[in-house]
Order: structure tokens, then C-alpha cells, then sequence
């Protein structure tokens, strides 16, 4: 007879919505990344003598029943739906799949415990907490909140334990509770508390990282460059409060109604010591395409120098990618990235028009030469990813129009191209609910590129003019044959083609009646 295992004494769950939020693109042409925070917390709760185990349903594609069935079968004390993702929107579009997985479950065992935590969870935790299937939510990134709860009986102590939201009374699920917060882990506990990333607990088929998959353009669009494939953290948090941006909502340690994200900005940094440990686990397990996903992490020298030093003296082979604004980049410090590995830098430009640029960042962005920037980064050797957003309040078609021209013009090696999102736990989010402005009425709706996709309108054009011409903008440049001349020129025939390919795949739109 063979013994059972030790019960989990929690199990970390990242669900799949892939299907859903990215349509035909998920089948090839969308990254597949670690989940970075069931990873962290993981091993944070591993390092206090937990249990732990993760269920990552994206990377193994699971269908719902092959899902309910591995959940049911790690009979875990405490199930945990992290709900957090690379992209802005990530934690709102991962609520598809995750409330599905989680109704399926409590159908399938009412007693079953069920925590959500993340950004939604952050941003609007009375919402997450009223829905019938959810017993408990973490108010902020969670990790205090979850070690003392796995301390608990999970049940009659809840009342006493900081920085979580549950039902009180069994009789009636719609009585909810928010306990006082719970602080964030700070600058001085960072190496302690959140220790590393349990990359041992990932699935794989072959090799370790080899089901996740690199952004296409971060692979020069090579998909055999795709994988293995890791994103890591060097700081969190950011120190700007953009209008349109819900990154820093998961740091908030008040949870009055109103609070949103740009009243919790702040970044926190972990040493270069311990970036080290953790870039050397993932050399080690054969990763070279790397994102370093830090909000900014091209911002303050004291701490970006020391780890690209090290990254150069360790000779790691990396092919990294890392953030930048473009009023931060400093033209002496490229050498020193390039050397490193950091190939590409993405650039928030947002805007053709500095009126609306200024207006949705509260006026935080200098007024910077962005072509000049383009170029100091070019003539580094370094490729772009520029970031648009077309539908801001102030837009029209006339600054919309702006926007493609200058993206046409800089011509970079990326271009992500959003329809602009009122974000849950964004400045945007309150002001749209102030102001009465139509808010998607579906998780779907926040998904940039899903069929039921659904924009703000501004002040001048409607919803389905913002999303009719964000696509066709995306059309226009990807199949503009400067661009695609670039692509060659920078990458061979092969990816030109690869990328010809992708332009070809047609995103359905509810709002714009196909």
C-alpha cells in the first residue's frame, strides 16, 4: 500500500484565461510567463516551513475538469488563486478563468477553502470577496496576510488576522468583513521575508521552463528562441501615479473605498546578492531569454549598476528586456546595459500629443525629445519596444491619428499598440465610475485583445472608434514595409516572414459587430 503525502498546506493556483483574453494569439503568438507571485510567495511561505505546491493551469493549458481534478486531488488545506500578471490588465482578465475554476471547485466540494489575492483582488476586494465561491481574500500582495493565515484553523481565528476579507457568518455569504490591514513587506526585509522564486515547483514536459514561452519579439521572432523562458523581479512597485496605471494598487495598506493605486507608489529593491542567486538558479537550468519585469527598472543608478556589473562579471548569456520612461534613459549607462544583455528597452510614449501625455501622467513626464531618445537607444544597439495607447480622454481622431504617425516614424523594432482600459484600482477606474463613463460589464471587457474588448470612449469618439482604430492601427504597422524592412535588416528573412504570419491572424470584435 502505498503512502498518502503529506497534506499541502497550501496550494498556489494560477488560472487560465488564455483562450478567452487572447483568442487565435494564444495558440502561438502570446508569451506564456512564470507566474512570479505564486512563485514568491511560495517560497516565502516554504521558508516559514509550509507546505506548498503550484498549480500553474496556464502553462499545462489545463480544461476546467483537468483543473478541478488536480486541485481536488492535492487536498490542500488552503487553496490560493493568485491573480496577478505581467501586464496591467493581467489581474482582471485572469479573474476569467480563475472564477470559473473556483465555482467548479466549490460545486464539486462546498467545504473546500478558496482565497483569492492580487491586483483585482487589491483593487476592488468587497467585489471579489460578494462572489458565492470565494471564502477569504488577501487585501494587498498578501504575504504577512498568508503566512498568519496558515497559522490559523482557517476558520474561527480569521477574525484576528490582519489584511484579509472573509464571511463571517456561514448562514449569510453576503455579510463581508475587511480586517485592518496588514503592511507590505519592507525595503529592510525584502531578502528575508520574500527569499526567492520556487522554480522547482513549475510544471514542465522536458526540461525545467521548457511550457513557458518568451514574448515573440523578445525571441527576435525566432519561436525556437522562446523557450525555456523566465521573468524575474529586481524591485516592485513604481514611483509614479499615471491616470491610466493599477501597479501599484497591491501595495495599499488602507482599504477605504476611493483608495487607488496612485496612493500607494513607492519601489522597493532586493540586493544585488540576491538577484544573483536567482539569475544563477535560472543559468543554470539553461534559461537565456529573460525579462526583467521591474516597473522601472531603468530609473535610479544606485540600484540597476550594481546588478548589471555582476550580471556582466558572472557572464551570464542572457537575452533580457527591461522598462524604461522615456524622460529616464541616460545615454551613458547603455554601454553598460548592452554589455549585459539587456537587448531590448521598452518605452512608454503612450501619446503622439504631449497635451494628452502630460494630462493622463499628471504632468510627471518631462517634455523630452522621444525621437532623440530613439535614437541615443539605436545608436546603442539596443531594440525598442514602444508602447501606445490610443483613447484617452482627451483623445480624438486627430491625436489618435498623431499617435500611428509617430509610431510609423520611430519605426521600432515593437510596437504595442492598447485601447485605453479605466483599469480596476486605477486613478482612471474612479474618475469613470465618478463621472458615470460606461465600464466593461464583463472581466472579458478589460482584456486588450479578446472578443468582448471594451475601451473607455473620450471626450470626442466612441468606445468601438477607439478599438476600430487601435486595430487598424496594429494593421498599419505591422504590415508597413518599413517596418518589415526592419525586421529583416535587424533580424533575417526567416523572422520577416514569421512576422507577415502573425499580421495575418484577425482579432474578432464584439463591439465592432465581427
Amino acid at each position: 500500500m502505498t503512502a498518502l503525502s503529506p497534506q499541502l498546506d497550501v496550494l498556489l493556483i494560477n488560472p487560465n484565461s488564455s483562450e478567452k483574453a487572447y483568442q487565435e494569439l494564444a495558440k502561438v503568438y502570446s508569451a506564456i510567463e512564470p507566474p512570479t507571485w505564486a512563485l514568491l510567495l511560495a517560497e516565502s511561505c516554504r521558508a516559514k516551513g509550509f507546505g506548498v505546491g503550484i498549480l500553474d493551469c496556464d502553462a499545462e493549458r489545463l480544461t476546467l475538469d483537468q483543473a478541478v481534478a488536480r486541485v481536488i486531488d492535492a487536498r490542500a488545506r488552503l487553496n490560493v488563486f493568485v491573480i496577478y500578471g505581467q501586464n496591467p490588465n493581467s489581474g482582471t482578465t485572469s479573474m476569467i478563468g480563475a472564477l470559473a475554476l473556483a465555482k467548479a471547485l466549490k460545486a464539486e466540494d462546498p467545504q473546500m477553502q478558496i482565497c483569492f489575492v492580487g491586483s483585482h483582488t487589491s483593487a476592488l476586494p468587497r467585489e471579489v470577496l460578494a462572489h458565492g465561491c470565494i471564502d477569504i481574500v488577501l487585501l494587498n500582495e498578501g504575504v504577512y496576510a498568508l503566512h498568519n493565515l496558515l497559522k490559523s484553523n482557517l476558520t474561527s481565528d480569521r477574525a484576528h488576522i490582519k489584511g484579509i476579507g472573509y464571511k463571517p457568518d456561514a448562514s449569510d455569504p453576503t455579510a463581508l468583513k475587511l480586517n485592518p490591514p496588514e503592511k507590505i513587506v519592507p525595503q529592510d526585509r525584502m531578502d528575508i521575508d520574500l527569499p526567492g522564486y520556487a522554480w522547482d515547483l513549475l510544471p514542465y514536459n522536458k526540461s525545467p521552463l521548457d511550457l513557458y514561452r518568451a514574448h515573440f519579439w523578445h525571441a527576435e521572432f525566432d519561436h525556437a528562441k522562446r523557450t525555456p523562458f523566465a521573468a524575474i523581479y529586481t524591485s516592485l512597485g513604481c514611483n509614479f501615479g499615471c491616470d491610466f496605471c493599477m501597479i501599484n494598487i497591491v501595495n495599499r495598506v488602507n482599504s477605504d473605498d476611493g483608495v487607488d493605486s496612485s496612493h500607494s507608489r513607492g519601489m522597493r529593491f532586493w540586493s544585488p546578492a540576491w538577484v544573483m542567486r536567482e539569475m544563477r538558479k535560472l543559468a543554470d537550468m539553461g534559461v537565456k531569454t529573460l525579462r526583467i519585469s521591474d516597473e522601472m527598472f531603468f530609473l535610479n543608478r544606485k540600484y540597476y549598476e550594481p546588478i548589471l556589473r555582476e550580471i556582466v562579471a558572472e557572464g551570464f548569456d542572457f537575452n533580457m528586456w527591461a522598462y524604461s520612461r522615456v524622460d529616464t534613459v541616460r545615454k551613458d549607462a547603455l554601454e553598460l546595459f548592452k554589455k549585459a544583455g539587456v537587448n531590448w528597452l521598452a518605452l512608454g510614449i503612450e501619446s503622439g500629443a504631449q497635451v494628452v501625455r502630460q494630462e493622463v501622467s499628471k504632468g510627471s513626464f518631462k517634455d523630452v525629445n522621444i525621437r532623440e531618445i530613439c535614437n541615443t537607444i539605436r545608436g546603442a544597439d539596443l531594440n525598442i519596444i514602444s508602447n501606445y495607447i490610443f483613447g484617452f480622454p482627451d483623445d480624438n481622431n486627430d491625436t489618435m491619428q498623431a499617435t500611428l504617425d509617430l509610431a510609423l516614424e520611430l519605426n521600432t523594432e515593437m510596437a504595442n499598440m492598447y485601447p485605453c482600459q479605466a483599469l480596476p484600482g486605477s486613478p482612471m477606474h474612479n474618475i469613470a465610475k465618478k463621472n458615470n463613463w460606461q465600464l466593461p460589464d464583463s472581466f472579458e471587457g478589460y482584456a486588450f485583445l479578446s472578443y468582448d474588448s471594451q475601451p473607455l470612449p473620450t471626450k470626442h469618439v466612441s468606445a468601438a472608434d477607439v478599438l476600430r482604430f487601435r486595430d487598424n492601427a496594429w494593421a498599419a504597422y505591422f504590415k508597413n514595409p518599413a517596418y518589415l524592412d526592419l525586421v529583416e535588416k535587424r533580424f533575417g528573412a526567416t523572422e520577416r516572414t514569421n512576422v507577415e504570419n502573425m499580421s495575418k491572424v484577425q482579432l474578432k470584435r464584439r463591439l465592432l459587430g465581427h
